[in-house]
Order: C-alpha cells, then sequence, then structure tokens
C-alpha cells in the first residue's frame, strides 16, 4: 500500500470511529468527574505501554486545565519498578492506590486497549477490584471488547475496531480525543 493509501484509510477509519463512539457514555463521563472535584476527590489514571504516557499527558490536563487533584502510578518509576520486583506485576496498581487510600470520593480512569482480564494487565484488573470495594468510580477509555475495565466502569468509553490491524494505534490515539474532550467539558454546563 503507498502513503497516500495508508494515510486516506487511516483518517477515514478514524471518521468512522468518530461517528461511533458513545457521546452519552462521555457525558456520563465528565458528571462523574463533576462530582469528584465537588467532593474534593482525586483522580487516578491507570495505563500500560502507550497508554501509560498517554496517562502521564492526562495527569498534567486533569490536574492544570480541570482543577482535580490527579496522579498516575506509572509516573513514579522508582515505585513501580520497586513495587513489580518486590510484589509482583500483578498488583503494582492496586498497592500502589491502598498506599494513595483510594476512597468513595476518589475515581479510576483506565486507558488500555484491551481493558484487562484474567490474563491480561492483571494490575489494571485489581486496581479496579480495590476500587470498586472502596466505592470509587471507574471510568474507561478503552477498544476491543472492553474487557474488565467495561465490565467494572460507571462510564465507558469503547473506541471501536475498524480495522484489526490498527486496534492499538487508534486506542491510544482516541484515549487523547476524548480525555481533551473531557477534560475541556469540565467548565460546560450541565448535559
Amino acid at each position: 500500500m503507498k502513503t497516500r493509501e495508508y494515510a486516506a484509510s487511516y483518517l477515514k477509519q478514524t471518521k468512522q470511529i468518530a461517528e461511533s463512539v458513545s457521546e452519552e457514555a462521555i457525558v456520563k463521563a465528565v458528571e462523574i468527574l463533576r462530582g469528584v472535584k465537588a467532593a474534593g476527590g482525586r483522580l487516578f489514571i491507570l495505563g500500560v505501554g502507550g497508554s501509560a504516557a498517554n496517562a502521564s499527558h492526562a495527569v498534567n490536563d486533569f490536574r492544570k486545565i480541570g482543577g482535580i487533584e490527579t496522579y498516575a502510578p506509572t509516573d513514579n518509576v522508582s515505585e513501580l519498578t520497586a513495587r513489580t520486583n518486590d510484589e509482583g506485576w500483578e498488583t503494582t496498581f492496586s498497592e500502589w492506590l491502598k498506599t494513595s487510600h483510594i476512597g468513595s470520593r476518589d475515581a479510576v480512569m483506565v486507558f488500555s486497549v484491551g481493558g484487562g482480564s484474567e490474563t491480561t494487565s492483571l494490575n489494571i484488573v485489581n486496581a479496579l477490584k480495590l476500587a470498586q470495594e472502596k466505592g470509587a468510580k471507574i471510568i474507561g477509555i478503552v477498544s476491543r471488547n472492553g474487557g474488565y475495565t467495561r465490565q467494572a466502569a460507571d462510564a465507558c468509553i469503547l473506541i471501536p475496531v475498524v480495522d484489526e490491524k490498527r486496534i492499538t494505534p487508534h486506542a491510544e490515539g482516541w484515549q487523547g480525543v476524548v480525555w481533551h474532550l473531557i477534560v475541556n467539558a469540565l467548565d460546560c454546563e450541565e448535559a
């Protein structure tokens, strides 16, 4: 495939995704975060790989633009790697959230291609189980079938699969589109 054809195909798929993403799920996520902000709660953003990089960027936006106290456990590589070494990858996020005393005023936002399952991204799955136990709200921006995140979420924005070969770039690219939309919608009037 030539570069021009590839670019045209990618952009066409981007338009398909834009027409398919649930506005209702996005509005619900904004409402949840307004509640977190009003209650003086915190937002914890979880992601692995490229989604971890997105989480770091989103922390800045939710703090600076959104005015919500926000953190990503992957921003502290020393703690992340110490927990991985000493406790195992599967509990890196849940143990971090325990130390942060996650509670019912808080929210967890997951950036993930697959959303986690019993065989992949167990650190996300275990963190969500803890968040549910503690009464924290859960927001997901995920793709594929949404995985465990979709099951656990109070608001789940599902990025549709329009091409099996481009699941990851579309999912991770759309995480940025959606979180920027959400953080800038916090100041809009109610739905």
